[in-house]
């Protein structure tokens, strides 16, 4: 199936294509984030994860619907291609609360734009990290106010750190000072990412017992100067200077913030289970 762009476009709301520039790349992840959520509740309904083309369009955009970041950057790279950039594939391990070294567990998109290389994420569900040329010591300021650095490091070939508020996460740093430096985010190298590759990341991270996306129902959205976030029955929404915490005990309160907040439609006996409320 040919990848639709006008409806893609639609369902990010974004009125006119974006050049293939620097520009364009920004304003284009910047609408997808702030569209399409970030989600796993189709791993924990037990209906497997596809990340071909088709499969993540007819989800993502067709159902309207999350996914996580193989599904995001499946769908961002198509939609790169479709409006001329130059871009691949990369994988990445997420350090956010990571007491190991962890595995290629994370997809993002490397973007070359007049020779220069550019790193390019829609599919983070912890924080919003925009586009950055890839360059050592390159900083960008996320629009919750958060700072992103990029170094070279010796054995992890980038390193990206993230120092900014905790409230604009999914609840992975632990500082509660937004002066404090929240640490490592994630790691990638420039090594070609093949298909296989991309289906064996995803396959470990759907499927893999007792990590995060296997054992836990998360969801969350950037929004235009925050973030927010449904990890379990724990909801959080952070814009701006506004901050808003609760524990949802009630299983229509949850499916009403799922619609409301996130976009996510699911039906009483789907939320039934999630396994969230008993009974």
């Amino acid at each position: 199936m040919a990848f639709d762009l006008d409806l893609y476009l639609e369902r990010i709301r974004l009125a006119e294509r974006p050049q293939a520039d620097a520009a364009g790349l920004v304003a284009l992840q910047r609408a997808h984030r702030l569209a399409i959520p970030f989600e796993n509740l189709d791993v924990i309904l037990g209906r497997g994860i596809q990340v071909d083309s088709d499969s993540v369009f007819a989800k993502l955009v067709t159902a309207r619907r999350g996914g996580y970041c193989f599904e995001h950057n499946r769908l961002f790279l198509d939609a790169l291609d479709a409006l001329g950039f130059t871009a691949r594939p990369l994988l990445a391990r997420v350090w956010l609360g990571a007491e190991h070294v962890p595995p290629l567990t994370h997809a993002i998109s490397l973007v070359t734009i007049d020779g220069q290389d550019w790193i390019a994420d829609a599919g983070f569900g912890g924080s919003y990290v925009p586009p950055m040329p890839l360059a050592d010591g390159e900083v960008a300021l996320g629009p919750d106010g958060a700072r992103f650095t990029l170094n070279r490091d010796p054995l992890y070939g980038w390193m990206l750190d993230r120092h900014g508020d905790p409230a604009a996460t999914d609840g992975r740093t632990s500082s509660a000072d937004p002066e404090l430096f929240a640490g490592a985010q994630y790691s990638f190298g420039l090594e070609a990412v093949y298909p296989s590759d991309f289906a064996l990341g995803n396959h470990w991270t759907s499927t893999a017992s007792g990590t995060r996306f296997t054992t836990l129902r998360l969801v969350s959205i950037v929004l235009p100067t925050g973030f927010a976030s449904l990890n379990d029955r724990a909801y959080r929404r952070r814009n701006g200077d506004n901050d808003t915490s609760a524990e949802i005990t009630d299983p229509r309160v949850y499916r009403m913030r799922l619609s409301m907040m996130f976009g996510i439609d699911l039906t009483a006996d789907e939320v039934a289970q999630l396994g969230l409320f008993g009974g």
